[in-house]
């Protein structure tokens, strides 16, 4: 094997931790939204209401002002530390910042597990859950940006296993829940499992990225920049012992060479970078600018109109909500292995990002409830169902395509030839 045909990716076992990392991500975030609730639950006035157990009465005003903080509290640390990053990953090393968020959020989530047990009043509960919210999207923002960059010491097509692994964690997210649903499983003590839970997909994911660096192909990306040239002059170290007997002394500093290449301390600065970026990385924020602004303050407040009284009640928003939302993102994340259109300088692109943004008023014109202003335009079933394939699907194909277009080293494959 040459330096410059590199190993293999045997078993695809670089893809598949690449996929488990991309689990680990945002599966405890999935956990946490389709737990949704079991937190409403717990902010009822206790003298009104008990655990799930709130079929009647106007909600308490911790209750109605939930799902605006929650998203609240998601998206700006979300937006902040994403921004951040490009100062962060010049100061704090790489393994650090993934193993150190990781930890973090699993911290977070075994304390939210043990927090079922731990009898509060509304308000401290309403604080502490924010409170883990804003630390779950704070390590989750350093810990994404961290895995893509990771993933672009490589070739293009090791993008997508993030991307599918992070679309199938809500799926299994929103499966968890609907079977809980089924199977009756909705007292306190369920949600301890269903927590801890999201702490074992961390820790696999720990155990993944630990696992990583012994990757002969890993190894061999991330790497190659700095130590090719040392690995060329020990061969050649090794062909002038071999000759050495053969040769009299001093001719075999003739076979030496000196190898060009780039020095690996020199960075790009920040704005160098931003410029051949810019286009992209404002594409994806507006992507999941919308995508978290309606999902799920907006959608999970949608009342069925063909449940009223039968099981379909039961299931309506976490089958049509989150499961149908996880679905089609993640097929929409998959598609990019077919096609990636429009093309990266397409001026559609751009275009079809902003578009999405029509998706707030369209669920807002839905059977949201309560409401008080706002007419119910799109009051059937069917109506929200339509939406939601297409709002997900979008959200998982735009970010998934911008992903793909962004910035590689020279080292890698062009991203038109594959994102999968």
């Amino acid at each position: 094997m040459t330096a410059r045909d590199g190993p293999q990716d045997r078993y695809k076992a670089v893809w598949l931790i690449f996929f488990i990392l991309g689990l680990g991500t945002l599966l405890p975030w999935n956990f946490f939204m389709t737990a949704r609730e079991y937190f409403i639950s717990r902010l009822a006035d206790p003298e009104m209401s008990h655990f799930l157990n709130q079929t009647s009465g106007p909600p308490s005003y911790l209750q109605s002002m939930f799902d605006n903080f929650m998203t609240l509290c998601a998206m700006v640390p979300l937006l902040i530390f994403t921004c951040l990053n490009s100062f962060i990953h010049q100061r704090i090393p790489q393994q650090i910042r993934i193993l150190g968020s990781l930890v973090a959020i699993g911290l977070v989530f075994l304390v939210t597990a043990i927090m079922v047990k731990v009898a509060m009043e509304p308000l401290p509960f309403f604080v502490f859950t924010m409170i883990s919210i804003v630390f779950i999207n704070s390590f989750g923002a350093i810990l994404q940006s961290s895995l893509f960059g990771l993933a672009g010491l490589l070739p293009a097509s090791y993008t997508a296993p993030i991307m599918s692994g992070q679309g199938l964690a809500g799926t299994f997210a929103a499966l968890a829940m609907i079977f809980s649903i089924a199977i009756g499983a909705q007292q306190p003590e369920s949600f301890i499992g269903y927590f801890t839970t999201a702490c074992v997909a961390i820790v696999l994911a720990i155990f993944s990225y630990i696992l990583l660096p012994r990757m002969d192909f890993f190894r061999y990306y991330s790497m190659k920049d700095k130590t090719e040239y040392r690995v060329y002059n020990a061969e050649l170290e090794t062909k002038r012992d071999l000759i050495k007997k053969d040769e009299p002394n001093g001719m075999e500093q003739n076979n030496s060479k000196i190898i060009p290449i780039h020095n690996p301390d020199e960075k790009p600065s920040v704005i160098a970078i931003f410029k051949k970026l810019w286009v992209m990385a404002l594409s994806v924020c507006l992507v999941f600018t919308v995508t978290i602004g309606v999902f799920p303050s907006i959608t999970a407040k949608v009342s069925t109109v063909l449940g009223e009284g039968n099981k379909w009640g039961l299931y309506f928003i976490p089958v049509s909500c989150f499961l149908l939302f996880n679905v089609f993102d993640w097929t929409g994340r998959s598609l990019t292995a077919l096609f990636t259109w429009p093309g990266k300088d397409s001026c559609l692109l751009p275009v079809m990002v902003a578009l999405r943004v029509i998706f707030i008023p369209l669920f807002m014109l839905c059977n949201v409830q309560p409401r008080d202003y706002l007419p119910v335009i799109f009051s059937h079933d069917a109506w929200y169902i339509i939406f939601m394939i297409f709002f997900s699907i979008s959200n998982g194909y735009l970010a998934s395509l911008c992903m793909c277009f962004g910035p590689k080293g020279p080292g890698n494959i062009p991203h038109h030839f594959s994102c999968w």
